[in-house]
């Protein structure tokens, strides 16, 4: 076995670059084209999750800022608070469903999305999915620093109430000068989290869905005790905007399915780092519906008792914090109060980013490149081009942009359905994790020329009949025709047609790969051995792993 570091006695200075850039090995786990440390089966020593870790991971994903803002989007479909709640029951008792599926191949055979993908899709084929996963996940970390920004800089205003008062701007008067200060302090601390690694961070999400439960649970208990009541919110009528209730309903479960799409294609990014197994399998059950329901139900009772207290319908929690110390005059208790509460979105900010993008996007450009970029890695670039995509832009007249960028979830949702199809289906989770890392036709899934086509067939029979809606509805808002009620459906259609799809297909053109392998990663059996990669000639040297 040879690595690249060892291919040649007398390297150019540019190949002595490159082999200083590349990523760090562990013994017997070189770096190809195909390969390294972070997309191998997860090794035991680094499955650190236990049962308790993932209710921790949901309380992560689920107690968040997003999750909290998710009844905003339920009401704008015309549903009452009640409806709303009804809804979020629905839609997260599918999500935790859709959290099994997805993550069941991670927990048996230890590999996450960007592998999975190899044998959905091929070697090459591969590239696609992750690709468009890791892109959305630019803008969407960007989003997410923004607010992360936002809510550092409520904290801090919390401590200087000359800081909190700030009206300096950049960018054309479009970004507060505190909110830019926020982001780079909120940077800062993402960069010293992410050095954590992932089988490791378990701790800090202790902390961080701690400190924002208590933000949730103080907001909820000065909204309720100052009103006695849920709210003005809860006394309006449902009036749906297009349609009947029932359509509306389903509107706000496919939103919701939506909104943790990216969450559930992922799963197994996650669940390959399980201790035994079902570890995960509770909690995805329980807590990730559990999380989803009370963190969206106390947002909609907070936003409602809010709107009568201070007269604004505000559905950022950050933004109300601030809001509120305005309305209490700086007052030093309210202030302390603010900044211990500051900090919880802070930290909720700082772990949901880690948890739905940094690891698996870091983990997708890894699989694009694993001789170069890590998780870590991955993750950084991520967070700079988050950054270089000026999100306090493109939120300035957000309308059509967010309706494009959550119109991305109509990509997520054939990924779902071609990923569960083949493994459970067609492969009834039988996987040869060897050939998941030879990049040449002695794979079992090189297929045609790196490509199995009957995924991205599948995938345009998925995407296809939504396309139209997301294109109407971006043109034009108040848009309703049969193409714009698809579109809003969006999650179900996607998946559904994509699954049936691929399961046909396979049927009609059988691929030759099925039943090979193993239906589970058995200890030791996975093993770096042969040439794991096309053989590179650069001045006339072979460079490759024996």
């Amino acid at each position: 076995m040879t690595n690249s570091k060892e291919a040649d006695p007398h390297p150019s200075r540019w190949r002595r670059f490159l082999q200083y850039i590349e990523v760090p090995t562990d013994p017997g786990v070189p770096n190809t084209p195909w390969l390294n440390r972070d997309l191998i089966p997860m090794p035991k020593e680094r499955r650190t999750y236990k049962i308790w870790s993932y209710f921790i991971y949901w309380c992560i994903s689920g107690l968040c800022i997003s999750g909290y803002t998710t009844g905003s989007t339920l009401l704008a479909y015309g549903l009452d608070a009640t409806q709303a709640i009804v809804s979020l029951v629905i839609g997260g008792l599918i999500v935790g469903v859709l959290c099994v599926t997805c993550g069941w191949m991670g927990e048996r055979h230890h590999i996450g999305f960007t592998v999975a993908c190899r044998f959905s899709w091929g070697m090459r084929g591969a590239y696609f999915p992750v690709i468009v996963r890791a892109f959305v996940v630019i803008f969407w970390d960007g989003l997410q620093a923004y607010w992360g920004g936002q809510a550092v800089a409520v904290t801090i205003g919390a401590i200087i109430p000359g800081f909190a008062h700030m009206k300096q701007t950049l960018a054309g008067g479009i970004l507060l000068t505190k909110d830019f200060i926020g982001i780079i302090i909120y940077y800062i601390f993402f960069i010293a989290i992410m050095r954590i690694p992932p089988e490791r961070l378990q701790k800090p999400f202790i902390v961080s869905s701690v400190m924002f439960s208590a933000t949730l649970i103080g907001l909820l208990t000065w909204a309720v005790s100052n009103t006695h009541s849920g709210g003005p919110l809860f006394q309006e009528q449902a009036s749906p905007v297009h349609g009947g209730t029932g359509w509306a309903m389903l509107f706000g479960i496919t939103a919701i399915l939506g909104a943790w799409g990216g969450g559930t294609v992922g799963q197994s990014d996650w669940t390959r780092y399980a201790n035994r197994p079902y570890a995960p399998t509770l909690s995805q059950l329980i807590a990730a519906p559990f999380c989803i329901i009370v963190c969206a139900t106390i947002g909609i009772i907070v936003t409602s008792c809010a709107q009568e207290i201070v007269g604004s319908l505000i559905w950022e929690p950050f933004l109300l914090l601030a809001t509120l110390q305005n309305y209490y005059n700086d007052s030093p208790r309210v202030r302390a109060a603010i900044f211990f509460a500051g900090l919880g979105c802070v930290s909720a900010q700082l772990g949901i980013s880690i948890v739905l993008n940094s690891v698996s996007a870091g983990m997708d450009l890894s699989g694009v490149v694993p001789r170069y970029i890590n998780i870590r890695r991955g993750a950084y670039l991520l967070a700079f081009l988050g950054l270089a995509s000026n999100p306090w832009q493109y939120l300035s007249n957000a309308s059509t942009f967010l309706t494009v960028l959550s119109g991305f979830g109509i990509f997520f949702a054939p990924f779902s359905g071609i990923l569960l199809a083949d493994y459970f289906v067609v492969r009834r989770c039988m996987i040869k994790l060897e050939d998941c890392y030879i990049g040449d036709k002695r794979s079992i899934y090189w297929y045609h020329n790196g490509v199995n086509w009957r995924a991205p067939l599948a995938w345009v029979l998925g995407v296809f009949p939504t396309m139209p809606g997301l294109i109407m509805t971006t043109r034009d808002a108040t848009a309703w025709n049969v193409w714009v009620r698809i579109f809003h459906i969006a999650f179900f259609v996607g998946l559904l047609i994509s699954f049936v799809a691929f399961s046909v297909i396979c049927w009609v053109s059988p691929p030759g790969n099925v039943g090979i392998g193993a239906l589970y990663h058995e200890e030791n059996s996975f093993e770096v051995e042969g040439e794991l990669e096309t053989e590179e000639k650069e001045g006339g040297t072979s460079v490759g792993v024996a």
